[in-house]
């Protein structure tokens, strides 16, 4: 069994985390993609996976290993996600600090996400906001360094490389997918075993049926994050706001999985989110 990943060490720990649990030999195939090499974090979500695809493709790799997050609403023809396993806590974390609330006024904020970047002026118009890039150490060392003064990151992310973090954002709403992977393989083959986890993919499923349904981009400040009730329902809290954090909506609703996402996103658009995506 071959699996394609990235070439990060957190891709690189995510790949392994799926092979200790598939039977048999299995080879992680490091790909470098687009994103990896472009010098700016914007653009389409492809940029991630189009490499990871191709490979797939041509029969160079078996299965895909991605974060969920990164994977766009479209697949490539003749290709499909069969299984996305157990999901490590979705929700952003903080570094530097044990919340954003102590932080003086115009601390530096450090982040690569534009969604954390408005999430965070929305709830703090007197934080600077700034640009740090790179893998989970790359922007760990430039908190370090002094060029912010704490460093919104997600959770997932820490834990999978054996870190913690100093607090955990509960008011941020996650981008649909954050903190689960994805394997993506040509259609018709069959998940590894207990590798699908039916929890996670209901959530999954509901956050990429609302980030579809408003036509999200990769540049687009959205946040899903679903979970289940006692019962088997779903809550859906979703969050679209303007870059700049000056004008946002937000909305939570329950219900079963199939076509919540649809439902909340279409009472989102109603209320204006596709002007404040713009």
């Amino acid at each position: 069994m071959r699996l394609g990943t990235r070439g990060s060490a957190l891709a690189l720990a995510q790949a392994a985390w799926v092979a200790e649990r598939i039977e048999g030999l299995v080879e992680i195939v490091p790909i470098t993609t687009s994103g990896d090499r472009a010098a700016v974090a914007s653009g389409d979500k492809s940029r991630w996976v189009s490499e990871l695809e191709r490979a797939l493709l041509d029969g160079e790799i078996d299965i895909a290993v991605h974060s969920a997050k990164d994977v766009p609403a479209e697949l490539a023809e003749g290709l499909e996600l069969i299984a996305i396993p157990a999901r490590e806590d979705p929700r952003d974390a903080i570094c530097g600090a044990s919340s954003l609330d102590e932080l003086q006024a115009h601390a530096r904020v450090g982040t690569s996400s534009m969604r954390r970047a408005a999430q965070v002026r929305a709830h703090r118009s007197d934080l600077d906001v700034v640009a740090i890039r790179g893998n989970v150490d790359t922007r760990l060392r430039k908190l370090a360094d002094g060029e912010c003064d704490a460093l919104v990151i997600a959770v997932a992310g820490l834990r999978r490389l054996g870190r913690e973090p100093d607090g955990v954002l509960d008011k941020l709403v996650p981008a649909a997918g954050q903190g689960a992977l994805a394997l993506e393989a040509r259609a018709g083959a069959a998940a590894p075993p207990g590798l699908v986890d039916p929890t996670a993919t209901a959530c999954v499923l509901a956050e990429r049926e609302l980030t579809r349904t408003l036509d999200a981009s990769c540049d687009s400040s959205v946040g899903a994050n679903a979970r289940v009730l006692e019962g088997g329902k779903l809550e859906l809290r979703a969050w679209v706001g303007r870059a700049d954090g000056s004008a946002w909506l937000s909305d939570c609703a329950s219900g079963d999985a199939d076509g919540l996402g649809r439902f909340v996103a279409e009472r989102m658009l109603a209320a204006g989110a596709a002007e404040l995506m713009r």
